[in-house]
């Protein structure tokens, strides 16, 4: 017995590793009452108008101005002076610098076809990544939001052994999935229909901000059930 359980034992140690790994580097945070803030665990104020803001501001100067060229210009300039207000405070790059890489992929993609709406079409196929990872995280028992959240509940990946606690980390990460299915149920339609305005519309309200309220309702469908006790027992 204990020598046909050996050869799994290395195969363990990796997925234990990588499940650390993945939560370590989450950047997910925690409030003063052990709950998530879901504001600083999506960049924080600061990082929220950074990832929403440019294609905010790149679908108003096309409605408005009926010119790519004008509306990529003004997307990638508010990228770079993100950048340059990051460099004068002296604080971190990293989510301007991706956000500037994220931009310029979308305007490459939307120079490359001559249509607007082609700006969105990076973030359809990242959001399917997305999907298709947490999918195939819950599949083979490691549901992705039980990797991020175990690790700031202190929880590690013990949870994986007990059904109940894989269970709940499951339906977590099922609701996270719910947003990115949502988000592609109603924008693709509009990508379809050519509907440039409503698409950069519903791309801006159904990105930080849902994601958030998802991040948030799936800490809270998670909670072990020492968290629930004390609510059920004054009810």
């Amino acid at each position: 017995m204990n020598n046909e359980e050996q050869p799994n034992e290395p195969q363990r140690h990796k997925e234990h590793s990588l499940a650390s790994s993945l939560g370590q580097n989450a950047k997910l945070a925690q409030n003063a009452n052990g709950g998530i803030d879901v504001i600083a665990s999506v960049g924080g104020p600061r990082g929220i108008v950074e990832t929403v803001l440019p294609g905010f501001v790149f679908v108003m100067v096309y409605a408005l101005s009926l010119e790519l060229s004008w509306a990529l210009i003004a997307s990638i300039g508010l990228g770079v002076l993100f950048m340059i207000v990051r460099l004068v405070k002296k604080s971190s790059l990293m989510q301007a610098a991706s956000g500037l890489i994220g931009i310029l992929i979308c305007a490459f993609a939307a120079r490359a076809t001559g249509e607007a709406k082609d700006y969105y079409v990076p973030g359809f196929f990242i959001g399917a990544g997305y999907l298709l990872a947490m999918l195939i995280s819950i599949i083979v028992k490691w549901p992705l939001a039980g990797v991020l959240f175990g690790f700031i509940r202190n929880e590690g990946t013990a949870w994986r052994s007990q059904p109940a606690r894989l269970r709940r980390y499951s339906v977590a990460t099922w609701i996270i999935i719910g947003v990115f299915i949502a988000r592609l149920a109603v924008q693709l339609p509009m990508y379809f229909a050519d509907n440039v305005v409503a698409l950069g519309l519903a791309r801006a309200l159904m990105g930080a901000p849902l994601y958030a309220a998802g991040l948030w309702f799936a800490w809270l469908v998670s909670r072990p059930a020492k968290d629930i006790q004390p609510e059920q027992t004054r009810q």
